[in-house]
């Protein structure tokens, strides 16, 4: 095998017990020579993750509330993990020079991204790997904006000068040196960058979980793990609420032609996912998996020779603009559309819109559906396979559920149902039994 790339979440770095686990994952394979790290998660259902505990140092801080013992978890968390370790690092001129920043009026971003750049210190000095801070390194412009080809040459000429070394994840910098961060979750995104930089073989994501399963298992219990996915099958699943990996971190990686292997750090030895380019279809399997989330409100609208009339869907989708909604989904007849939008992008602003419709579209009628779920069956075999949709369907009336929607993209790689939220978990279930069985 040739180099790779490890990315660790949060779970995988929580305490000590983790790091050690880490520490042998690494060392059982010599082509893992660049380690990304994000900040220490929960290590049980009650605990606070390091960086919700920073973004609340901030807060206090905003609102004139004394955060010393806030801060004092956090010096304390990471000193266990040290001492736990048999490292001495003097991690205190550390905590020091953060708390000091804090107090001079530092930003959200270099506050919480503090998180993975104390982890990624105690990281390399226990794996004995080179600490290169992804400051200067992953850059973004005045506005914010992430410069994609200024970081991949900023990382190939750093990392080229080290043989083995580790990076903290989630933040790189502006033009001036301020710290900024990507959205949460964004240490994929940085594993992503370091993989395409140094020309990884393998870009592995390890977390919690065993890969990407074909169902949600809080819904589908003992559902089956994907083995392959193909990038665009993640992209159809990750949309719709199946989420293992920050979705932006599939860019880099796919640009540059690099796999990406979801593993879990507490079964090193289960396979995970590989996410290519083309997955392999197997013969057994017509879907690769099914996703979906609830709360979405779709306006059905009916007008005479809407057909006929030019810049109808332009105006429409000019009104959601106005009121920074995003459309979701819009299937369309020869005199319909159904505008679908999130609940909680839609934020209390639906009776405006409709008066917008009302008064700049002219409908026929216009009538609301409410309380509605988006259900994605997903599989790039679905399109040479025939009978399909009527599997599916049959599924569902069989279930006894009504399906309210129905949007299916011209890849035929997905069919997007929309049912009441009532009928969510059901749809899922009786979906996943067809087309997989018990």
């Amino acid at each position: 095998m040739g180099l790779k790339v490890a990315k660790f979440g949060g779970s995988s770095v929580s305490d000590a017990i983790q790091l050690a686990k880490v520490k042998k994952i690494v060392e059982s394979d010599s082509d893992r020579r660049y380690v990304v790290v994000s900040a220490p998660g929960k290590r049980f259902n009650e605990d606070n993750k390091i960086t919700d505990l920073l973004y609340l140092c901030k807060a206090h801080m905003d609102h004139n509330v004394p955060y010393d013992q806030v801060f004092q978890v956090i010096c304390d968390r990471y000193t266990a993990i040290e001492v736990n370790l048999g490292l001495n690092i003097n991690l205190q001129k550390h905590f020091d020079e953060i708390n000091q920043n804090i107090r001079a009026g530092a930003s959200a971003d270099y506050i919480a991204s503090r998180g993975e750049y104390l982890n990624a210190i105690i990281t390399a000095a226990y794996l004995g790997y080179d600490f290169v801070d992804t400051a200067g390194l992953v850059q973004f412009d005045e506005k914010g904006r992430f410069l994609n080809g200024k970081t991949d040459d900023a990382l190939r000429e750093e990392l080229a000068k080290h043989e083995k070394a580790v990076l903290p994840g989630f933040y790189g910098s502006y033009p001036d040196g301020t710290i900024k961060t990507f959205s949460r979750g964004g240490s994929d995104i940085t594993g992503a960058l370091v993989a395409r930089a140094v020309d990884s073989e393998i870009y592995e994501n390890w977390t919690d979980v065993s890969g990407f399963l074909m169902a949600d298992p809080r819904i589908v219990s003992h559902a089956k793990p994907i083995s392959t996915i193909s990038y665009k099958e993640l992209r159809e699943l990750s949309y719709m609420g199946a989420s293992v990996l920050h979705e932006d971190a599939i860019y880099p990686a796919r640009a540059a032609d690099i796999p990406i292997n979801i593993r879990n750090t507490n079964e090193p030895e289960d396979p995970g996912t590989i996410i290519t380019a083309e997955a392999t279809q197997k013969e057994d399997t017509i879907i690769t998996g099914i996703a979906g989330n609830k709360d979405f409100t779709v306006i059905a609208i009916y007008k005479n020779m809407m057909s006929s009339e030019r810049g109808f869907i332009k105006r429409v989708l000019g009104i959601l603009e106005d009121y920074e909604v995003p459309l979701e989904h819009m299937p369309s007849g020869i005199d319909t559309i159904s505008v679908v939008v999130s609940n909680k992008k839609l934020d209390g602003k639906l009776d405006e819109i409709l008066e917008e419709f009302q008064r700049k579209l002219q409908p026929d009628t216009m009538d609301v559906f409410e309380n509605m779920s988006l259900i994605a069956t997903v599989g790039s075999g679905m399109a040479k396979r025939p009978g399909v949709s009527a599997k599916l369907f049959t599924a569902l009336y069989e279930a006894g559920v009504n399906i309210r929607m129905i949007d299916q993209g011209s890849s035929e790689m997905n069919i997007i149902v929309g049912v009441e939220n009532k009928d969510f978990e059901n749809a899922i279930k009786a979906i996943y039994h067809a087309f997989v069985g018990e």
